[in-house]
Protein backbone atom coordinates (compact mmCIF):
# COMPACT_ATOMS: atom_id res chain seq x y z
CA UNK A 1 0.00 0.00 0.00
CA UNK A 2 1.23 3.41 -0.90
CA UNK A 3 2.25 5.28 2.23
CA UNK A 4 0.79 8.50 0.80
CA UNK A 5 -2.71 6.98 0.80
CA UNK A 6 -2.62 5.87 4.45
CA UNK A 7 -3.43 9.29 6.01
CA UNK A 8 -6.24 9.71 3.50
CA UNK A 9 -7.75 6.37 4.50
CA UNK A 10 -7.52 7.27 8.16
CA UNK A 11 -9.33 10.56 7.52
CA UNK A 12 -12.03 8.79 5.48
CA UNK A 13 -12.54 6.22 8.28
CA UNK A 14 -12.79 8.98 10.88
CA UNK A 15 -15.37 10.79 8.76
CA UNK A 16 -17.37 7.57 8.31
CA UNK A 17 -17.18 6.85 12.06
CA UNK A 18 -18.32 10.37 12.90
CA UNK A 19 -21.21 10.18 10.43
CA UNK A 20 -22.31 6.79 11.70
CA UNK A 21 -22.00 7.88 15.32
CA UNK A 22 -24.00 11.05 14.73
CA UNK A 23 -26.73 9.08 12.98
CA UNK A 24 -27.28 6.78 15.96
CA UNK A 25 -28.98 7.73 19.20
CA UNK A 26 -30.07 5.62 22.17
CA UNK A 27 -33.36 5.97 24.00
CA UNK A 28 -33.22 4.72 27.60
CA UNK A 29 -36.09 3.15 29.53
CA UNK A 30 -36.86 6.35 31.44
CA UNK A 31 -36.72 8.58 28.36
CA UNK A 32 -38.64 9.26 25.18
CA UNK A 33 -37.45 11.30 22.24
CA UNK A 34 -38.42 13.15 19.10
CA UNK A 35 -36.24 13.99 16.12
CA UNK A 36 -36.15 17.59 14.90
CA UNK A 37 -34.84 19.02 11.68
CA UNK A 38 -34.10 22.73 11.65
CA UNK A 39 -36.20 23.05 14.86
CA UNK A 40 -39.25 21.22 13.49
CA UNK A 41 -40.23 17.72 14.64
CA UNK A 42 -39.82 14.92 12.11
CA UNK A 43 -41.62 11.58 12.29
CA UNK A 44 -43.22 9.89 15.27
CA UNK A 45 -41.94 10.04 18.84
CA UNK A 46 -39.42 7.39 19.86
CA UNK A 47 -40.74 5.73 23.00
CA UNK A 48 -39.28 2.25 22.65
CA UNK A 49 -35.94 1.87 24.45
CA UNK A 50 -33.01 0.92 22.22
CA UNK A 51 -31.00 2.19 19.27
CA UNK A 52 -32.58 4.55 16.72
CA UNK A 53 -31.30 6.40 13.68
CA UNK A 54 -31.46 9.92 12.31
CA UNK A 55 -29.89 11.97 9.57
CA UNK A 56 -26.48 13.09 10.82
CA UNK A 57 -25.64 16.75 11.28
CA UNK A 58 -29.03 17.88 10.01
CA UNK A 59 -31.35 16.28 12.55
CA UNK A 60 -31.20 16.58 16.33
CA UNK A 61 -32.77 14.61 19.16
CA UNK A 62 -34.92 16.07 21.96
CA UNK A 63 -35.28 13.84 25.05
CA UNK A 64 -38.20 13.91 27.48
CA UNK A 65 -38.71 12.11 30.77
CA UNK A 66 -41.20 9.24 30.93
CA UNK A 67 -41.33 9.16 34.75
CA UNK A 68 -43.76 10.93 37.04
CA UNK A 69 -42.79 14.57 37.48
CA UNK A 70 -43.68 16.92 40.30
CA UNK A 71 -45.31 20.30 40.36
CA UNK A 72 -45.05 22.29 43.59
CA UNK A 73 -47.28 25.32 43.69
CA UNK A 74 -46.55 28.57 45.47
CA UNK A 75 -48.66 29.41 48.56
CA UNK A 76 -51.43 31.84 47.65
CA UNK A 77 -53.72 33.98 49.79
CA UNK A 78 -57.25 33.14 48.63
CA UNK A 79 -60.66 34.15 50.05
CA UNK A 80 -63.22 31.40 50.60
CA UNK A 81 -66.90 31.56 49.82
CA UNK A 82 -67.62 32.69 53.41
CA UNK A 83 -64.98 35.47 53.10
CA UNK A 84 -62.25 33.80 55.15
CA UNK A 85 -58.76 34.64 53.88
CA UNK A 86 -56.49 31.60 53.97
CA UNK A 87 -53.10 30.50 52.65
CA UNK A 88 -53.38 27.52 50.29
CA UNK A 89 -50.37 25.44 49.24
CA UNK A 90 -50.86 22.64 46.68
CA UNK A 91 -48.77 20.08 44.86
CA UNK A 92 -49.39 17.79 41.87
CA UNK A 93 -47.87 14.90 39.90
CA UNK A 94 -47.85 14.74 36.11
CA UNK A 95 -46.17 12.99 33.17
CA UNK A 96 -45.56 13.53 29.47
CA UNK A 97 -47.85 11.26 27.45
CA UNK A 98 -47.42 12.83 24.00
CA UNK A 99 -43.85 14.11 23.57
CA UNK A 100 -44.55 15.47 20.07
CA UNK A 101 -47.53 17.57 21.25
CA UNK A 102 -45.57 18.49 24.37
CA UNK A 103 -42.70 19.80 22.26
CA UNK A 104 -45.01 21.79 20.02
CA UNK A 105 -46.91 23.43 22.87
CA UNK A 106 -44.42 23.98 25.72
CA UNK A 107 -40.99 22.94 24.30
CA UNK A 108 -39.53 21.64 27.60
CA UNK A 109 -40.22 20.98 31.28
CA UNK A 110 -39.59 24.59 32.27
CA UNK A 111 -42.29 25.75 29.90
CA UNK A 112 -44.58 23.01 31.21
CA UNK A 113 -44.08 24.14 34.80
CA UNK A 114 -45.03 27.69 33.81
CA UNK A 115 -48.22 26.52 32.07
CA UNK A 116 -49.10 24.28 35.03
CA UNK A 117 -48.69 27.26 37.35
CA UNK A 118 -51.30 29.16 35.35
CA UNK A 119 -53.74 26.27 35.05
CA UNK A 120 -53.55 24.72 38.52
CA UNK A 121 -53.30 27.98 40.44
CA UNK A 122 -56.31 29.34 38.54
CA UNK A 123 -58.45 26.23 39.11
CA UNK A 124 -57.41 26.11 42.77
CA UNK A 125 -58.41 29.75 43.25
CA UNK A 126 -61.79 29.14 41.60
CA UNK A 127 -62.45 26.05 43.73
CA UNK A 128 -61.50 27.77 46.99
CA UNK A 129 -63.68 30.77 46.21
CA UNK A 130 -66.63 28.45 45.49
CA UNK A 131 -66.57 26.58 48.82
CA UNK A 132 -66.70 27.50 52.47
CA UNK A 133 -63.79 27.03 54.81
CA UNK A 134 -65.34 24.12 56.70
CA UNK A 135 -65.46 22.11 53.44
CA UNK A 136 -61.77 22.72 52.86
CA UNK A 137 -60.64 21.45 56.27
CA UNK A 138 -63.00 18.48 56.59
CA UNK A 139 -63.26 15.39 54.41
CA UNK A 140 -66.28 13.57 55.89
CA UNK A 141 -69.29 14.13 58.11
CA UNK A 142 -68.05 11.71 60.77
CA UNK A 143 -68.97 12.49 64.36
CA UNK A 144 -65.95 14.13 66.01
CA UNK A 145 -64.75 13.33 69.50
CA UNK A 146 -65.43 16.43 71.61
CA UNK A 147 -63.76 17.20 74.90
CA UNK A 148 -66.55 18.10 77.31
CA UNK A 149 -64.29 20.70 78.95
CA UNK A 150 -63.88 22.73 75.76
CA UNK A 151 -67.23 22.14 74.10
CA UNK A 152 -68.81 25.42 73.05
CA UNK A 153 -72.35 26.42 73.77
CA UNK A 154 -73.04 26.42 70.03
CA UNK A 155 -73.68 22.68 70.02
CA UNK A 156 -73.96 21.17 66.55
CA UNK A 157 -73.17 24.49 64.86
CA UNK A 158 -69.51 23.95 65.72
CA UNK A 159 -69.37 21.01 63.27
CA UNK A 160 -71.87 21.71 60.46
CA UNK A 161 -72.69 19.19 57.78
CA UNK A 162 -70.71 19.49 54.52
CA UNK A 163 -71.67 18.61 50.96
CA UNK A 164 -68.09 18.32 49.73
CA UNK A 165 -64.90 17.77 51.63
CA UNK A 166 -61.26 18.54 51.03
CA UNK A 167 -60.75 15.31 49.05
CA UNK A 168 -63.71 16.01 46.75
CA UNK A 169 -62.56 19.59 46.14
CA UNK A 170 -59.07 18.37 45.19
CA UNK A 171 -60.66 15.85 42.81
CA UNK A 172 -62.79 18.64 41.34
CA UNK A 173 -59.69 20.75 40.62
CA UNK A 174 -58.01 17.71 39.05
CA UNK A 175 -61.05 16.99 36.86
CA UNK A 176 -61.22 20.57 35.57
CA UNK A 177 -57.48 20.98 34.98
CA UNK A 178 -56.93 17.53 33.43
CA UNK A 179 -58.49 18.23 29.98
CA UNK A 180 -56.53 21.49 29.69
CA UNK A 181 -53.22 19.76 30.36
CA UNK A 182 -53.99 17.00 27.83
CA UNK A 183 -53.95 19.67 25.15
CA UNK A 184 -50.25 20.08 25.96
CA UNK A 185 -49.42 16.36 25.90
CA UNK A 186 -49.45 16.23 29.72
CA UNK A 187 -51.44 13.82 31.87
CA UNK A 188 -52.25 15.25 35.28
CA UNK A 189 -52.05 12.30 37.70
CA UNK A 190 -52.83 13.76 41.11
CA UNK A 191 -53.37 17.02 42.96
CA UNK A 192 -53.51 17.48 46.73
CA UNK A 193 -53.58 20.29 49.28
CA UNK A 194 -50.23 20.41 51.02
CA UNK A 195 -51.25 23.00 53.58
CA UNK A 196 -54.25 25.20 54.40
CA UNK A 197 -53.88 27.88 57.05
CA UNK A 198 -55.26 31.24 58.09
CA UNK A 199 -53.50 34.44 57.18
CA UNK A 200 -51.27 35.90 59.91
CA UNK A 201 -53.84 38.37 61.29
CA UNK A 202 -56.58 35.78 61.67
CA UNK A 203 -54.15 33.14 62.92
CA UNK A 204 -53.00 35.41 65.75
CA UNK A 205 -56.60 35.94 66.86
CA UNK A 206 -57.22 32.21 66.80
CA UNK A 207 -54.11 31.60 68.90
CA UNK A 208 -55.30 34.19 71.42
CA UNK A 209 -58.70 32.54 71.57
CA UNK A 210 -57.09 29.14 72.11
CA UNK A 211 -54.90 30.55 74.90
CA UNK A 212 -57.92 32.17 76.58
CA UNK A 213 -59.90 28.94 76.33
CA UNK A 214 -57.07 26.89 77.81
CA UNK A 215 -56.66 29.38 80.65
CA UNK A 216 -60.36 29.08 81.37
CA UNK A 217 -60.09 25.30 81.49
CA UNK A 218 -57.02 25.50 83.72
CA UNK A 219 -58.82 27.88 86.08
CA UNK A 220 -61.78 25.50 86.14
CA UNK A 221 -59.47 22.63 87.06
CA UNK A 222 -57.85 24.73 89.79
CA UNK A 223 -61.24 25.72 91.18
CA UNK A 224 -62.39 22.11 91.22
CA UNK A 225 -59.11 21.15 92.89
CA UNK A 226 -59.54 23.76 95.60
CA UNK A 227 -63.10 22.55 96.16
CA UNK A 228 -61.95 18.93 96.48
CA UNK A 229 -59.14 19.99 98.83
CA UNK A 230 -61.58 21.91 101.03
CA UNK A 231 -63.91 18.91 101.05
CA UNK A 232 -61.09 16.57 102.04
CA UNK A 233 -59.91 18.92 104.81
CA UNK A 234 -63.49 19.27 106.09
CA UNK A 235 -63.92 15.50 106.18
CA UNK A 236 -60.61 15.18 107.99
CA UNK A 237 -61.57 17.73 110.65
CA UNK A 238 -64.97 16.09 111.12
CA UNK A 239 -63.42 12.65 111.49
CA UNK A 240 -60.82 14.00 113.93
CA UNK A 241 -63.59 15.62 116.02
CA UNK A 242 -65.50 12.34 116.07
CA UNK A 243 -62.36 10.44 117.09
CA UNK A 244 -61.53 12.98 119.85
CA UNK A 245 -65.09 12.95 121.17
CA UNK A 246 -65.19 9.18 121.20
CA UNK A 247 -61.78 8.97 122.90
CA UNK A 248 -62.75 11.59 125.50
CA UNK A 249 -65.97 9.69 126.20
CA UNK A 250 -64.12 6.41 126.62
CA UNK A 251 -61.48 8.06 128.87
CA UNK A 252 -64.16 9.62 131.07
CA UNK A 253 -66.00 6.32 131.29
CA UNK A 254 -62.77 4.60 132.33
CA UNK A 255 -62.07 7.31 134.93
CA UNK A 256 -65.62 7.04 136.23
CA UNK A 257 -65.33 3.27 136.54
CA UNK A 258 -61.99 3.66 138.31
CA UNK A 259 -63.37 6.28 140.72
CA UNK A 260 -66.37 4.07 141.45
CA UNK A 261 -64.15 1.09 142.14
CA UNK A 262 -61.88 3.23 144.34
CA UNK A 263 -64.88 4.55 146.26
CA UNK A 264 -66.07 1.02 146.78
CA UNK A 265 -62.65 0.06 148.03
CA UNK A 266 -62.53 3.09 150.34
CA UNK A 267 -66.03 2.39 151.60
CA UNK A 268 -65.35 -1.26 152.23
CA UNK A 269 -62.09 -0.36 153.99
CA UNK A 270 -63.85 2.26 156.12
CA UNK A 271 -66.50 -0.20 157.15
CA UNK A 272 -63.87 -2.54 158.59
CA UNK A 273 -62.81 -2.56 162.23
CA UNK A 274 -61.79 0.52 164.24
CA UNK A 275 -58.13 -0.19 163.67
CA UNK A 276 -58.70 -0.41 159.95
CA UNK A 277 -60.58 2.88 159.97
CA UNK A 278 -57.80 4.48 161.92
CA UNK A 279 -55.21 3.18 159.49
CA UNK A 280 -57.29 4.41 156.55
CA UNK A 281 -57.55 7.86 158.11
CA UNK A 282 -53.79 7.88 158.66
CA UNK A 283 -53.12 7.03 154.94
CA UNK A 284 -55.47 9.74 153.70
CA UNK A 285 -53.80 12.25 156.05
CA UNK A 286 -50.39 11.33 154.62
CA UNK A 287 -51.71 11.81 151.12
CA UNK A 288 -53.01 15.24 152.05
CA UNK A 289 -49.56 16.15 153.37
CA UNK A 290 -48.04 15.41 149.95
CA UNK A 291 -50.58 17.61 148.22
CA UNK A 292 -50.48 20.53 150.67
CA UNK A 293 -46.80 20.86 151.57
CA UNK A 294 -43.76 21.18 149.32
CA UNK A 295 -40.23 19.88 150.03
CA UNK A 296 -39.05 23.33 151.20
CA UNK A 297 -42.10 24.30 153.32
CA UNK A 298 -41.58 24.89 157.05
CA UNK A 299 -44.49 24.42 159.47
CA UNK A 300 -44.95 25.64 163.05
CA UNK A 301 -47.74 23.58 164.56
CA UNK A 302 -49.37 23.59 167.94
CA UNK A 303 -49.43 20.27 169.67
CA UNK A 304 -53.21 20.42 169.63
CA UNK A 305 -53.34 20.88 165.82
CA UNK A 306 -55.03 18.02 163.99
CA UNK A 307 -52.24 17.84 161.45
CA UNK A 308 -49.73 17.45 164.26
CA UNK A 309 -51.78 14.66 165.82
CA UNK A 310 -50.98 12.32 162.92
CA UNK A 311 -47.28 13.04 163.11
CA UNK A 312 -47.37 12.65 166.85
Amino acid sequence: MNSNKFPFIIIVLLIIFTVVKSSIFIVHEVKQAIVTQFGKPIGDPKSDPGIHFKVPLIQKVQYFDRRFLEWDGSPNQIPTKDKRFIWVDTYARWRITDPLLFFKRVKDERGAQTRLDDILDGETRNAIASHELVELIRSTNRTPLIDEDIQDDQGDETFPEINKGRTDIAAEILAKAGPRTLEMGIELLDLQFKRINYVDEVRQKIYERMITERKRIAEQYRSEGHGEASKILGNKERELSIIRSKSFKEAEEIKGDADAKAANVYASAYNQSADSREFYRFLKTMESYKKVFGPEDMLILDTNNKLFQAIK
